[in-house]
């Protein structure tokens, strides 16, 4: 037989309503009456009615995340990461592909479309400024333009990619490629430039425009603007791949040639996409915490529900993770 709030009270010595206020959390309880009340949660193994909550606040349970694609590995991993966050938190997660569309974006913003959840957490890559607000709890995930008048959780973007950079130039690296420039999200792509841009000036190293190489963040795209630079211009001796699928591709084409990574160029990434750790050799990258970027967007869409809400813009770190392709 289930275990009520009325069992857990008896077992506490209190009344419902303060079982009821430790349950849904409320700020007016004594901290010795929660420990006395959790304790007895515990010991009895109470589990929340979530179906009659659901019915008492309107709420469905379920939050829609809304990626560009999952064609890049990234998305794949922050979906996973938030299904997971979720799940700790007996939230569903719905999924949709966007296509990067803004019309597809901006409906999502303002509550269109016919997904009925709680709310909406979407990596978007084509809001503008002039797409400020919603109509609707909405978590934004990614880099945004200054002034968003939307709950958004951010990636350390400029830092991580200096870390990533001067991690190389630690190394002795001083031509060092900078590959995907001017593709990608807009905004991620500007802030990871200029860390970039920071960690040679950091060394006093101008930065050559030879060694800036466009292509599409695509392991394919990649692979083939490097061969072609091989052909075309002198080895750097290092590469800052604006992603990991980029890298790899990056990887593939110096094997492939015969030039020795990392003896001869070394190469790092960005995202720490589980293929990172997989490749031959190994992928030095900067990881994002997804773990975090979750619950933070978890959490301000929780916020957003329970309560008169001011936007917030929240960081997440990231850690640098150093394998064979830089010389572990």
């Amino acid at each position: 037989m289930a275990v009520s709030m009325s069992d857990v009270a008896r077992h506490a010595g209190v009344s419902q309503r303060t079982v009821s206020n430790v349950v849904n959390n409320y700020v007016h309880v004594s901290p010795a009456t929660r420990a006395r009340v959790q304790a007895s949660l515990d010991a009895l193994g109470y589990r929340p009615n979530t179906a009659a909550r659901r019915l008492r606040t309107g709420r469905t349970g379920t939050v829609t995340l809304a990626v560009p694609t999952f064609r890049e590995r990234y998305f794949a991993d922050l979906a996973e990461a938030v299904v997971s966050a979720a799940r700790e938190r007996s939230t569903t997660v719905l999924v949709e592909t966007t296509g990067g569309r803004h019309e597809t974006e901006l409906e999502l913003l303002r509550g269109g479309g016919e997904i009925l959840t709680d709310g909406v957490i979407m990596s978007a890559v084509s809001l503008g400024r002039t797409d400020q607000r919603s109509s609707h709890p909405v978590v934004l995930i990614g880099d945004r333009e200054p002034g968003s008048a939307i709950d958004h959780v951010g990636i350390k973007n400029r830092e991580a990619a200096q870390a990533a950079v001067t991690h190389l130039l630690d190394a002795g690296r001083r031509r060092i490629l900078l590959l995907g420039a001017n593709h990608g999200p807009r905004r991620s792509y500007q802030l990871r430039r200029q860390g970039y841009q920071a960690a040679l000036k950091k060394y006093g190293i101008e930065p050559d425009p030879e060694l800036v190489v466009e292509c599409d963040w695509t392991t394919a795209a990649a692979a083939d603007a490097v061969t072609a630079l091989l052909a075309e211009r002198a080895l750097p001796d290092g590469i800052f791949a604006m992603n990991d699928s980029a890298a790899l591709g990056a990887l593939r084409a110096l094997v492939r040639a015969g030039i020795d990574v990392p003896g001869q160029v070394s190469v790092i990434g960005f995202d720490d996409i589980v293929e990172a750790g997989l490749s031959t050799p190994s992928l030095s990258t900067v990881a994002p915490l997804l773990d975090d970027i979750a619950s933070m967007a978890l959490d301000l869409l929780e916020e957003q529900l329970d309560e008169d809400h001011v936007p917030q813009h929240r960081m997440a770190g990231y850690e640098l993770r150093v394998r064979e392709s830089t010389g572990r």
